[in-house]
């Protein structure tokens, strides 16, 4: 495991960048180095890594090609607040790979909570975990993402794609890396001064199956319905058969053909 610290150019003074040939999992690399006290403003990046989490601990392991890639920051709020940075990562993460491969605008839409999707296949997953003070704010934040530029699994409970396999693009992970970390820097500062409502709103426009109807899976439990959108703290609203509206805050949410 060999590290290269060093900036990425274009972007703002302060911001770190770790690249490793291989790494377990660039979200533990990148707490391992919060945990010893590396300020914020941190990325980690990995050609290939091993022991990759997705959520609810799903496997994500990702080879040479993709875009494996962990931020660290230390943002003074509490968890709740924190939890809204689902939705700022995945519209940075749009925005970036628009900037990259702009003929996929139209193409590219958000899953509840934290998937974008090619043409309604699954191309990247983030993976937001935090570590909090005895205070109960937030004492560091790592967004993990992956990306399939390359390579995509055929063994996914969702149809899964790459940019590849989808637009036809040679794989550019340094290119992606760049373009945003960029975007999550000017979406952070507007989501700092403006709050969630403009990040709801532009999450929801972005939105693939709104209003149509979804399965959730948690865990054992099976919840059908309509998907309504988000609510102002980003659960995931769901009208059941008979017109009830609930929230959901956690789930595995997957399409419908009927309710």
């Amino acid at each position: 495991m060999t590290s290269d610290p060093s900036p990425i150019q274009g972007l703002l003074a302060g911001w770190t960048v770790l690249r490793f040939d291989a790494l377990d999992s660039t979200n533990d690399e990148a707490r391992r180095q919060a945990n010893a006290g590396v300020p914020g403003g941190l990325v980690v990046v990995a050609r290939s890594q091993t022991a990759g989490r997705g959520r609810r601990g799903r496997s994500w392991v990702s080879g040479p090609g993709n875009l494996a890639t962990s931020i660290m920051l230390r943002p003074a709020v509490t968890p709740a607040r924190a939890a809204e940075l689902s939705f700022v990562a995945a519209l940075a993460l749009h925005e970036a790979l628009l900037d990259r491969y702009p003929e996929a605008r139209g193409r590219l839409t958000v899953k509840w909570p934290n998937d974008l999707l090619l043409d309604g296949a699954k191309l990247a997953g983030i993976l937001i975990e935090a570590s909090n003070r005895a205070d109960g704010t937030v004492d560091h934040l790592v967004i993990g993402f992956g990306v399939n530029l390359l390579h995509h699994p055929d063994d996914t409970p969702y149809p899964a794609t790459s940019i590849a396999a989808g637009l036809g693009h040679p794989a550019d992970p340094e290119g992606l890396l760049t373009a945003l970390v960029g975007r999550l820097q000017a979406t952070l500062a507007a989501w700092e001064v403006a709050g969630f409502a403009p990040v709801r709103a532009a999450w929801l426009a972005l939105a693939g199956g709104l209003d149509r109807p979804v399965r959730v899976h948690q865990g054992d439990t099976v919840l059908d319905g309509l998907f309504r959108g988000i609510d102002a703290a980003g659960a995931l609203l769901l009208e059941q058969p008979g017109g009830t509206v609930m929230r959901v805050a956690a789930g595995d949410v997957f399409p419908a053909r009927s309710i």
